[in-house]
């Protein structure tokens, strides 16, 4: 695979190079013989009558990069691959339906799964290996590459029947998993969500935070349903968990204290030692969550987080047309972690006389964690010497220690991370993941958007229709449908049912800030389109993959419905949350219907489990209600109208749905859409609010105070 070319040595590009996904050009250069997910490599496989190595993961992942090194950048494994397998990468980012099938392949096989994701299937795809990283060598128990691409091949040789016989049984077993039907006689209900708080009580770690133990993921979701359970029953611990999990991770390792923004997860129970990755999508729900416990308590803390996320977003992710790129590294300079950790004498040389209260405060010191972790769980090749900047104490706590007063600090602290962050800006940065995901920016849109009203902030409002506008130009099929990924001026990829439901999810909370009609016009379309081509008409609920289009040789052998609330809500999950949002905007009651049958189609897999389907609590919460339309009927530019719209903005209430009617328009728009709004006029041309529970609605008010008292 190398050329001389001018006297040196090149290496050729596979086929690889002709692609977008920043993933599949980091492997382009490989001596495998790499193909792409199409009809080439399928038909080669069943010509040459080989078995296909298909190797899934992303480019921000660290140990995708280590085995590429170890094995698919190595010479004497590309030439066992080449000769044993048809190998196909895929980008699970890019096609997160063919990620989803095979993971659940891996589970199944495993009862694990990972990413790199590596399958062994025949021609016909189905699998009779899996597994995650594999070394070039076999270590211990796991085997490598070089005595598992020869035992492969006497298998296919010798054993094919067996090998037919066990992807035939295992692709009927997660068939009939996926096509669970709906039982129309029961369904879920208020105990189910006691169940729900009930399991999330019994995982809660109450020395640290969060839930379960190493490695601990954040999982916004989970808060988002414990504020809502705290509001409906007034249950204490359920509000407890939720302040003292974003307090504990908004203090440890995995937030990034120098430029802000969240690492991926913790390696550890503590939330110190993350895997320094950092993904769009959980900036986008960790913002939200911390949105809504601002809402709910009225801690600083929490808005100064939010801000913070949004600031990194804004500053490292947003592209020049509105969008937002997907990921940043966990590696820089071949090594994980490198761009954000520090020595102590580092932090000295820049700061100077002042570095002692940073050094302290941010816990930077020689083998300061020496005593609590091993050097390989700490930081990998960087040695005990690098510090991961975190905090142990709240500022109030820190700041008598250092006999000053809180602002003081802050604004101390403020200024050495200033400083500290300019420095670091000059190292090597983690690559960047610049390609544009849809249903990952509906997540940003939706937090961008509930963070302007929340936090009465023109800018994040700007960005987030920034954003959706350049969606709707942009991801927009010819039909109408949405595409999945934009990068380099292209956008392709069909939309998935995430795509769907994260974009319309974004459009609401778009709408509900800016009250433009458009906005929730779209969210109407799209919805409609995603009935027609998701839903399943058997069973309810939605399939990932949309209906067109659907038996050609690039689809999966059956079609998928996921509702597991994971690092991503499920897009089931969010679409009957939108579904019933858009019902209770538009009075239409059918779209309620196919809300709850979302929740029907699902009651087996639910009901055993709630606490892993926390989004799927929050919509069944507001399901069960009460929950509340309120239309606001003003002149836009009065300031009573903008004190209502602030009023509703700074309360935590989560199940509402808010349409504005502007009266100082003849026809306004909002009517065509939402018919019953025609009739609802300003009493004494003062902005008034009319406040409806379950379609049943109170006397308008004029009081700001009288309409939120309506509301509780």
């Amino acid at each position: 695979m190398m050329i001389e070319e001018n006297g040196s040595f090149t290496k050729k590009p596979n086929r690889l190079i002709s692609q977008k996904s920043p993933y599949l050009i980091q492997h382009a250069y490989n001596p495998v013989d790499w193909y792409f997910w199409g009809q080439e490599a399928f038909e080669k496989a069943r010509s040459e009558n080989k078995p296909i190595f298909l190797s899934i993961g992303y480019s921000t992942c660290h140990w995708c990069h280590v085995m590429e090194k170890e094995s698919f950048e190595d010479e004497e494994v590309a030439e066992l691959m080449n000769d044993v397998f048809v190998s196909i990468k895929v980008d699970r980012e890019e096609r997160p339906d063919i990620d989803s099938f095979y993971m659940a392949v891996s589970t199944a096989m495993t009862g694990s799964g990972g990413w790199p994701l590596n399958i062994i299937m025949a021609p016909d795809k189905k699998p009779f290996y899996a597994g995650s990283y594999i070394p070039k060598r076999s270590i211990f128990e796991k085997i490598g590459m070089m005595e598992l691409i020869p035992h492969i091949k006497i298998l296919w040789e010798k054993h094919r029947e067996d090998l037919d016989s066990l992807g035939d049984k295992l692709i009927s077993s997660l068939r009939e998993v996926s096509a669970e039907g709906r039982d129309l006689e029961l369904e879920l209900n208020e105990k189910t969500l006691h169940h729900a708080y009930e399991q999330l009580l019994g995982m809660f770690d109450d020395q640290h935070g969060g839930f379960g133990d190493a490695p601990k993921f954040p999982t916004p979701h989970n808060l988002n349903f414990l504020l809502r359970y705290w509001k409906r029953t007034g249950n204490t611990m359920a509000l407890r968990m939720v302040v003292e999990t974003l307090k504990a991770m908004r203090m440890g390792g995995i937030y990034d204290h120098i430029g802000f923004g969240f690492h991926r997860y913790s390696t550890d129970s503590r939330w110190l030692v993350p895997h320094f990755e950092k993904m769009l999508y959980d900036q986008a729900l960790l913002a939200m969550a911390y949105t809504e416990a601002y809402q709910a308590t009225g801690t600083q803390e929490f808005e100064k987080t939010t801000k913070e996320i949004f600031t990194y977003v804004l500053r490292d992710m947003a592209g020049l047309e509105g969008g937002f790129y997907s990921a940043e590294d966990a590696d820089s300079e071949g090594v994980e972690g490198r761009f954000y950790m520090w020595t102590e004498e580092e932090i000295q040389s820049i700061l100077g006389e002042n570095a002692n209260p940073a050094t302290t405060i941010f816990n930077v010191a020689r083998h300061s964690h020496s005593n609590d972790l091993s050097e390989e769980t700490y930081s990998g090749s960087m040695g005990l010497e690098n510090n991961i900047p975190h905090l142990t104490k709240y500022i109030a706590e820190m700041a008598s220690n250092h006999g000053m007063k809180e602002d003081e600090l802050e604004k101390y602290l403020e200024s050495a991370r200033g400083e500290l962050f300019n420095v670091r800006d000059r190292r090597v940065h983690p690559d960047k993941d610049d390609k544009i995901l849809t249903d990952w920016n509906g997540l940003m849109i939706a937090a961008l958007a509930k963070g302007a009203r929340v936090f009465d902030e023109h800018e994040y409002e700007k960005a987030a229709k920034k954003c959706a506008d350049f969606m709707l130009k942009r991801m927009r099929t010819n039909t109408g449908g949405l595409y999945h990924r934009y990068r380099d001026g292209e956008s392709a990829v069909p939309g998935f049912l995430d795509d769907y439901a994260f974009l319309i999810w974004g459009l609401l909370e778009l709408y509900e800030t800016t009250f433009e009609v458009s906005y929730l016009k779209s969210s109407l379309e799209l919805t409609a389109i995603q009935l027609e081509h998701f839903w399943d008409q058997e069973n309810g609920g939605f399939f990932f993959t949309s209906d067109e289009g659907w038996g050609e040789e690039e689809d999966m052998l059956f079609r998928k419905k996921e509702i597991y609330d994971g690092a991503i809500p499920s897009g089931n999950s969010v679409s009957m949350q939108n579904l019933l949002r858009l019902g209770k905007i538009t009075g239409d009651r059918e779209l309620e219907n196919k809300a709850m049958q979302i929740a029907g189609a699902f009651y087996g897999t639910v009901s055993r489990s709630p606490a892993a389907y926390t989004m799927l609590m929050q919509a069944l919460d507001f399901a069960i209600g009460p929950s509340s339309e309120v239309v606001i009927a003003g002149s836009p530019k009065a300031d009573d109208t903008k004190e209502m719209l602030d009023a509703l903005g700074h309360e935590f209430i989560p199940n509402k749905v808010v349409i504005f009617h502007p009266t100082d328009e003849e026809s306004p728009e909002i009517t065509d859409l939402v018919n019953y709004t025609g009739d609802l006029k300003s009493i004494e041309g003062r902005s008034t609010a009319y406040v409806c529970h379950n379609y049943s609605c109170q006397f308008p008010t004029t009081d700001k105070e009288k309409m939120l008292e309506l509301l509780d």
